[in-house]
């Protein structure tokens, strides 16, 4: 089979209706694909139907395409691409392509509900997504009542997987991560005494993630002598930095999101601050970069992915991917995402050699491939991972980065540390 494959975007930005072009939500698609999906009057269940294979073997993926998540959104969106292309170009599924939809969920919850919704009455076999922790437990529960799997490329907020058996995800629980890049913080500066935490309240990343560090914190014997509250939305931090600056801090610890923690850590160097800092896996995008500039310099951050990695997997993805962004460093987020599509290329590979997908109905095949993903072991741009039966990864690779800003300020690197 050649690498012919369809990759199909449509958003609500994008989706009109016949009437004076005037645009459809992706609620209203929703709903309408709700209807369609009932059959009319008597019809049969779509779900009791055969998994419906003419255009492909049929994937969703449900990313912040638009909104103040987008940073993240475009990264995903390159890694599925680029899977999407390597694995078809394999043959895809025993000699059958991979037919994968992507939907704009923007970056709250009601759009990721409603193209969870529209993704799930097309017919897809699994989801990919969403992009946010506060938008899966939102929506990753329609995922679940509907029992579609899911394989989440980004969610890191406790309690994911725990929504229920159709739950999985790729990207490690801050638990595990965030504690590394304080325990570095401290090995580079031995003098460090005094931690002030920000963290954005109104998001569940954030807010699981900073009591995290702040228990790391207090393991290390440094509870943080201010913990100051934002707004995801917040753009001027003055208030809450002059008053964390008053406890004279040696650390700061953000828990925030791409536009929101760079535009904190320009504001904390302007407003004098020098010592180290340390931020979440919000940040750890290079979108990053243009919002900070020059003071991103040295931030630490702690990741699942190293583009050092030497793997066949990873060589194979940071081909791919230098190929396509001209030499670039690829992010974790994208590394992540191509992880998802692999992890169920490869499950559904293995089920469809056992029992043809063309002789299951779509509810069957649902059922079969969330116990393919849970019961595999996969190696990958990650490493090697495998899952809990809870749906949880096992990952045996972690590291460390130190942010090297370019001599310009404009653009920089994730520099590993040793």
């Amino acid at each position: 089979m050649t690498g012919i494959f369809r990759l199909q975007r449509r958003t609500e930005l994008s989706a009109r209706t016949g009437l004076g072009g005037r645009r459809l939500s992706a609620l209203s698609l929703a709903l309408l694909g709700s209807a369609l999906a009932l059959g009319g009057c008597g019809g049969p269940d779509p779900e009791q139907l055969p998994v419906n294979l003419s255009q492909g073997v049929p994937l969703g993926a449900v990313l912040a395409m638009s909104g103040n998540a987008n940073v993240y959104g475009q990264d995903q969106n390159t890694g599925l691409s680029l899977a999407l292309a390597e694995l078809n170009g394999k043959g895809g599924i025993n000699g059958k392509p991979l037919a994968l939809k992507i939907e704009d969920s923007g970056s709250d919850e009601p759009g990721a509900n409603a193209a969870f919704t529209l993704q799930i009455n097309r017919g897809v076999l699994a989801l990919i997504g969403p992009t946010l922790s506060q938008q899966a437990f939102s929506a990753d529960p329609i995922a679940q009542r509907r029992r579609v799997p899911v394989v989440a490329p980004s969610n890191t907020a406790t309690g994911i997987p725990e929504i229920g058996h159709f739950i999985s995800r790729v990207s490690a629980q801050s638990s595990v991560i965030a504690p590394l890049s304080i325990a570095r913080a401290l090995q580079l500066n031995p003098g460090i005494r005094r931690a002030a935490v920000f963290y954005a309240q109104d998001d569940a990343y954030s807010s699981a993630e900073t009591t995290i560090f702040q228990q790391a914190l207090t393991a290390k014997g440094l509870k943080p002598v201010t913990v100051q509250r934002t707004q995801l939305n917040d753009q001027d931090f003055q208030t809450q930095i002059t008053a964390a600056l008053q406890q004279k801090p040696d650390l700061v610890v953000l828990s925030l999101q791409a536009v929101d923690g760079g535009n904190m850590i320009r504001q904390l160097r302007e407003l004098g601050y020098k010592g180290a800092i340390v931020v979440g896996n919000g940040m750890n995008t290079p979108n990053i970069y243009p919002i900070c500039q020059k003071y991103c310099d040295g931030i630490l951050i702690a990741q699942a992915y190293s583009p050092e990695l030497k793997s066949p997997a990873n060589s194979a993805f940071l081909r791919r991917f230098q190929a396509s962004q001209g030499g670039a460093i690829p992010p974790q987020l994208t590394a992540q995402a191509w992880t998802a599509l692999q992890v169920l290329a490869e499950a559904l590979q293995r089920l469809d050699r056992r029992q043809s997908l063309q002789q299951r109905n779509l509810a069957e095949a649902r059922q079969a491939l969330m116990a393919e993903i849970l019961s595999g072991t996969y190696q990958t741009p990650l490493g090697e991972i495998r899952f809990t039966p809870e749906g949880e990864v096992i990952q045996k690779n972690f590291f460390v980065a130190q942010v090297r800003m370019d001599p310009s300020g404009k653009s920089g690197r994730f520099a590993l540390l040793p």
